[in-house]
């Protein structure tokens, strides 16, 4: 009997050049998936993922169309390979959420090229670069952040701060005006503001305050842009980031895809819900081991995970299922 499985895509920043390039080589359905971007978005994205150069994969609006190209062509490859998978549900890390509804049959894959190219346009036009930051804060329970950020937003007197991924236990990104973190990070105190540990402090090389209220602009216009689009009720169960719950639901889909530009993704909590569903190990899809580094600080029965990201890892994943 097959291992029940959780399909994991990855977000933002894991992102390398020659990322999927493996699997253009040497899968017809791969490279077929990435004819088909270069078709949709008027460039090569083969070109973009293999051969960069790094300052041009990493504006935004390019990044996600290439990380969603890379992981659905990858997951293709898989199944053209005739491994026999039982997917028992499948969730992405942000960005990597689109890659898990095309995954699932809810969105087209052009649509979701479309959809992500705007998304990072938006997204990087909804707050001029410079005004908003985001900050990694260790250490401390979920409950610490939640309490940090109300006290900042109200504070500082300089801006709002919003948790914005909740990574792992301890392993927590906040969002907002640069102001409001820069004020955190010097006038933090157990004095001023008591927690139930010390966090450290670490600020992300962000061009935008992702996943906060600042980016309320972008999210208006992916609704837009998303009202015409149809998605379909899910296949498999999609776990996403805004309610940490599986759903199949068209209506409910799109709707959390939209509210996931200015919520938390509640990335804990929705492995929490997959480990729910009695899944027995975790693939990860895409040019990154982030993923299921986190599955691992999150799952205490340590189930087996498994990173693809080279055609050669077909080996190792035929040894899993």
């Amino acid at each position: 009997m097959n291992s029940p499985l959780a399909i994991l895509f990855p977000g933002q920043g894991s992102q390398i050049i020659g990322m999927g390039k493996s699997f253009f080589e040497g899968s017809n359905a791969a490279k077929q998936t990435f004819e088909e971007a270069s078709e949709t978005l008027g460039f090569s994205v083969e070109s973009l993922c293999f051969e960069g150069p790094e300052d041009k994969l990493v504006l935004t609006e390019n990044t996600q169309p290439a990380l969603l190209t890379v992981s659905t062509a990858i997951i293709r490859a898989i199944q053209e390979s005739g491994l026999p998978l039982s997917v028992r549900c499948t969730l992405g890390h942000s960005l990597g959420e689109y890659s898990s509804l095309v995954f699932a049959g809810s969105l087209g894959f052009s649509d979701a090229l479309k959809a992500v190219r705007l998304r990072g346009l938006a997204m990087q036009r909804a707050v001029p670069v410079g005004e908003g930051s985001m900050l990694a804060v260790l250490k401390v329970e979920d409950a610490d952040v939640v309490k940090l950020c109300q006290w900042a937003s109200l504070e500082s007197g300089v801006g709002s701060m919003e948790p914005a991924n909740f990574n792992a236990p301890g392993q927590v990104v906040v969002s907002g005006s640069k102001q409001a973190i820069d004020w955190v990070t010097k006038n933090w105190s157990q004095e001023a503001c008591p927690l139930s540990s010390k966090p450290r402090f670490i600020e992300l090389k962000v061009s935008a305050p992702f996943h906060s209220s600042l980016m309320a602009p972008a999210q208006r216009e992916m609704a837009e842009f998303l009202r015409s689009v149809a998605f379909e009720n899910a296949k498999i169960p999609v776990i996403q980031n805004v309610t940490a719950k599986a759903t199949q639901d068209s209506y409910e889909i799109k709707r959390n895809i939209i509210d996931q530009i200015t919520g938390s993704v509640k990335w804990t909590a929705s492995v929490k819900a997959a480990l729910a569903l009695d899944v027995r190990a975790a693939i990860e899809v895409g040019p990154s081991k982030v993923l299921t580094g986190l599955w691992k600080k999150i799952d205490s029965d340590e189930r087996p995970t498994l990173n693809i990201e080279n055609l050669s890892d077909l080996g190792k994943l035929e040894g899993l299922v």
